[in-house]
């Protein structure tokens, strides 16, 4: 058995350990409200932009002028931006998404797929396993934001419609709530929302007069939607971070009060079998006095 001064040293070990843990905790309390209700409006701009696109997308009857709507067979290239963190203490944050990662990469091993990874553990995660990335955005302090969205954004569009890719799809974690986050893929392009001269939204249309035309206000918007499916994906990201990282501190500080309590037991029955020796040995030279 440890002696005494091991175990308490062990317990004040695991009261700073606690410490930590909770107000850890806390701060991912306090981030995710605010991270939650970022990616919880998002998520209505993004469905109207969508309607707007598929209106817009039904009056342009010429698929070749948008070349972000082209469909093509995924033989060749295709382009996954993978969204992780920088920090751990995300309990399985990280390890859910690298292996929807591996999932995605055994789907697709057809095709030569090109890795843009934001997060340094999605970077230490591939750089470990020998895979290729073609682009790192690591030491995010506030997490990927909007100026990245749309650099990403324009870059994919870009090659896209040059023909440089077969499709794009982002791997994010989609926040639920403070217990759930569930590793989605999207795919970005080709854009699936719209799809022109479709007849069965004709009738349901209102007749207006677009300026400039249909196939122009398309095409911009389509650029628009793109950046904010990106920009989405990391809200959701962000507020699925925090979520996992509270819950994570949260059982951290409940299994270091077990592991306290399991101390101060052991503790306890150490010193009480320090002061029965100590009894024993005082009461036998008591018996070697008498004799």
């Amino acid at each position: 058995m440890p002696s005494l001064k091991v175990i308490r040293k062990r317990i004040s070990s695991v009261k700073s350990t606690q410490q930590i843990t909770r107000a850890m905790k806390m701060v991912a309390a306090a981030k995710l409200r605010r991270a939650q209700d970022a990616a919880t409006q998002a998520r209505p701009y993004a469905d109207k932009l969508a309607e707007q696109l598929a209106a817009v997308a039904a009056r342009v009857e010429d698929v070749s002028a948008t070349p972000l709507l082209a469909v093509r067979d995924e033989e060749k290239v295709i382009d996954l931006i993978v969204v992780t963190s920088d920090r751990g203490l995300c309990g399985g944050y990280n390890a859910n998404l690298q292996r929807r990662a591996e999932q995605f990469l055994a789907e697709k091993s057809g095709a030569e797929v090109r890795l843009t990874v934001i997060g340094r553990k999605g970077a230490s995660y591939f750089k470990k396993r020998g895979l290729t990335r073609r682009e790192e955005h690591t030491g995010l302090p506030a997490g990927p934001d909007h100026s990245l969205a749309i650099q990403l954004g324009n870059r994919v569009s870009r090659e896209y419609a040059q023909g440089e890719s077969d499709a794009v799809y982002v791997l994010y974690s989609k926040f639920q709530s403070a217990i759930s986050q569930i590793p989605t893929v999207e795919k970005l392009l080709p854009v699936a929302s719209a799809t022109p001269g479709d007849e069965s939204n004709r009738d349901v249309l209102v007749d207006y007069i677009y300026e400039p035309d249909p196939t122009t206000l398309l095409q911009r918007l389509l650029a628009q939607y793109i950046n904010t499916l990106i920009y989405r994906s990391f809200l959701e990201a962000i507020a699925s971070e925090f979520a996992a990282r509270m819950t994570a501190m949260d059982s951290a500080t409940s299994n270091a009060s077990d592991m306290i309590d399991r101390l101060t037991l052991a503790m306890n029955r150490a010193r009480q079998a320090a002061i029965t020796t100590e009894l024993m040995e005082i009461t036998s030279g008591a018996e070697a006095l008498k004799g």
